[in-house]
C-alpha cells in the first residue's frame, strides 16, 4: 500500500526537524521529563493543523507548537493538588465555587506567571522550574546542575524578584504585570 500525501508530507517536512526540537525542549524545558509525549503531542497538533491548511511555515509551526504543549503540561502539572480526605464530610461545592471574574484573574495571573519564568535566563529559569515544578531542594537542584547550593539560592532570589506580581491596571481595565 503506498504511502498517503500526510505520510509523505510527515516524512519529508515534519521529520527532519524531530532531533532540533527535541534539543530544544530539552533545553528551554529541561523540568518537564515528558520530552517524547512533548514531541507526540506536537505531531498530533501539527497534523491535524496540517489537515485544516493552517500550517505555512513547518519549522516555525513545530517549535511554537511543542512551546504551547510544554506550557499546556506545565500548567496541568502546577494545578494538580491532591487533597486526602480521611473521613467522608459533605462539600459546600456551590458556596465556594470563585466567580467568573475570579477565574479569569487567576488564569491570567497564571499566564503572567509562565511568560515571566520563560523570560528568566536559562539558568535561572532550569532552577525555579526544578524548585516549584519537581519540588526538589537546593542540595538536589545543586547536585542535578553542578552548582553550589548558594549560586541555587541566589537564582532562587533573582527568579522571584522577577516573577513578582504587582498587579496593575493597564488600558481596557487588563492586569498587567510589573516587576516592582
Amino acid at each position: 500500500m503506498p504511502p498517503t500525501d500526510q505520510a509523505l508530507w510527515f516524512s519529508e517536512q515534519v521529520q527532519p526537524h524531530e532531533p532540533a526540537l527535541r534539543a530544544y525542549l530539552s533545553k528551554r524545558f529541561p523540568a518537564l521529563p515528558d520530552h517524547d509525549d512533548l514531541v507526540q503531542e506536537t505531531y498530533v497538533r501539527t497534523l491535524r493543523a496540517h489537515e485544516g491548511g493552517r500550517v505555512p511555515c513547518v519549522r516555525a509551526f513545530l517549535f511554537t507548537t511543542a512551546r504551547n504543549a510544554a506550557i499546556d503540561l506545565f500548567r496541568r502539572r502546577s494545578g494538580r493538588t491532591h487533597e486526602e480526605i480521611s473521613e467522608f464530610r459533605a462539600l459546600p461545592l456551590l458556596e465556594e465555587a470563585p466567580d467568573l471574574t475570579e477565574t479569569a484573574e487567576l488564569e491570567q495571573r497564571l499566564e503572567i506567571l509562565l511568560e515571566a519564568i520563560l523570560a528568566l535566563p536559562e539558568r535561572c529559569r532550569q532552577v525555579m522550574m526544578l524548585r516549584h515544578v519537581d519540588g526538589l531542594a537546593y542540595k538536589e537542584i545543586a547536585a542535578r546542575l553542578g552548582i553550589s547550593p548558594e549560586t541555587v539560592k541566589v537564582h532562587m532570589i533573582k527568579g522571584v524578584k522577577d516573577c513578582e506580581w504587582v498587579p496593575k491596571t493597564g488600558p481596557g481595565g487588563m492586569l498587567v504585570r510589573s516587576v516592582g
